[in-house]
């Protein structure tokens, strides 16, 4: 336990009570002393540590040994909710078993269970990346999973696998002539990828293009973004006294723009305060591959560090219309139970690294 990083662990409960603070204001507890949502998001929480304590008792490499059963696993948990009468829709997409009280999106728990299984996938290829033949072959093993996201159809989410794909893949020592050509054949491909996707998708981009016009379908939800993030100002309006947020003006501001919350209640002051929490957070998981006794531990930690890397990116740089508007979550921030126990559990693998790191020798 002595192995453990405690500067990690405590940036993550600074996080969490910075988010418990600007969701109570987000989902407006000051009005109408509903504090449900606030005791789910807690309740997440606690189950998550109590995920991470589970997780920490297994040997990330005997949990490795189980790579194959995994990434079945991630595929028939990605395709069940693809059935009529057993999937439920959720915000456009079919991505939710429906538990009752719980909607658990399957997504997020292949979040985990894709990782563990992709980074040894790799790890065993190591030594053998240095064709475009190779590559093809790994790329080949995240194809369906990727297929299924975008089937859902949940773009956003499939980004955030394919950034997970790539920082294990980058890691792992591709060969940089290799790695030239896949980007210029992903460039070549774009406009294909463009004329693919759903119609609501396009319109996100074409939004992104053209933020000057309100008739595109999410242009409206970053306008009212950048008009609170612009009225907080340096200091902001302080806690409870956003009027985007307190009036309702600011959509899906317990969730998907709840940065520009953030913004509007405490300025300039509070979003350097949390990006610097984050990017704090980043480092130390960073420091814990370089620190790691094998390369798949490496290997899952930048797994695990590129996903949330990316939600951190996309979510705030949609909120000051940076990135085109995708469904994506700013980690132990924004509400939402399925992705909180995620994110724990992704970070408990990163401990689980990390309290393994020193090689034991008799």
């Amino acid at each position: 336990m002595k192995q453990l990083d405690w500067k990690l662990i405590i940036t993550l409960l600074l996080i969490f009570t910075f988010g418990i603070i600007i969701l109570s204001s987000a989902t407006h507890v000051n009005q109408t002393g509903n504090y449900s949502r606030l005791i789910k998001q807690s309740v997440a929480f606690v189950l998550g540590i109590g995920m991470i304590v589970f997780i920490l008792v297994f040997d990330y490499n005997f949990l490795g040994q189980y790579y194959k059963e995994m990434y079945v696993a991630s595929v028939v948990l990605l395709t069940i909710v693809l059935i009529p009468g057993i999937g439920a829709i959720r915000g456009g997409a079919r991505s939710t078993l429906d538990l009752g009280p719980l909607d658990l999106q399957t997504a997020e728990v292949v979040k985990f269970t894709f990782i563990l299984s992709y980074a040894k996938i790799v790890e065993l290829k190591k030594g053998r990346m240095d064709n475009l033949k190779d590559i093809v072959k790994l790329l080949m093993y995240a194809a369906p999973i990727i297929g299924l996201l975008i089937a859902q159809p949940d773009l956003g989410t499939a980004i955030v696998f394919c950034c997970i794909i790539a920082g294990i893949i980058f890691t792992a020592g591709i060969d940089y002539k290799i790695l030239r050509k896949v980007i210029i054949a992903c460039v070549i491909i774009l406009p294909l990828v463009y004329l693919s996707i759903d119609e609501y998708q396009q319109n996100r981009i074409l939004g992104f293009l053209h933020p000057e016009d309100t008739s595109i379908q999410g242009n409206y939800q970053v306008m009212q973004s950048n008009i609170a993030i612009g009225s907080g100002g340096f200091t902001g309006k302080g806690l409870f006294k956003g009027t985007q947020n307190q009036e309702d003006f600011l959509p899906i501001q317990d969730s998907d723009f709840i940065f520009a919350v953030v913004g509007e209640e405490l300025g300039v002051i509070g979003m350097v305060a949390l990006i610097s929490l984050f990017a704090y957070f980043l480092y130390r998981m960073l420091k814990i591959s370089a620190e790691s006794k094998d390369e798949y531990g490496a290997l899952v930690v930048v797994g695990v560090t590129s996903m949330f890397a990316y939600q951190i990116i996309q979510n705030i740089g949609m909120t000051v219309s940076l990135i085109p508007v995708t469904g994506v979550t700013l980690p132990f921030i924004s509400y939402g139970g399925s992705s909180v126990l995620t994110s724990m559990s992704s970070l408990g693998l990163v401990l689980n690294v990390c309290m393994r790191r020193k090689k034991i020798n008799f």
